[in-house]
């Protein structure tokens, strides 16, 4: 079997915490979890002050951006591509390029 590798997920703005859980529900249905390690919406826990409190609140790292290891077959590939809020892959002439 193919070793899994890191890819980066283009999705709407707003929307990564959605497709990220959207294709870990789809790799269960088709059974293809077996093929997707981890899906995932990189953040950071912030502390900002709001109205004089301390409030904390989580940051995306990468906006728009979902990090998928994954083995990399058509399967997979049109796993991810099929989902409506997502763009594509990051990578050059449109093939997906691991990270």
């Amino acid at each position: 079997m193919a070793k899994s590798r890191w890819y980066i997920i283009h999705a709407y703005s707003g929307y990564e915490a959605k497709v990220a859980d959207a294709i870990k529900a789809q790799a269960i249905l088709q059974e293809l979890d077996a093929l997707v390690d981890d899906v995932i919406v990189p953040t950071e826990e912030v502390i900002e002050i709001r109205k004089g409190k301390k409030v904390t609140s989580e940051k995306k790292f990468f906006p728009g951006y979902v990090l998928i290891k994954m083995v990399m077959t058509d399967d997979t590939y049109h796993l991810v591509n099929a989902h409506a809020k997502v763009t594509g892959f990051l990578g050059q002439q449109g093939r997906p390029s691991p990270i």
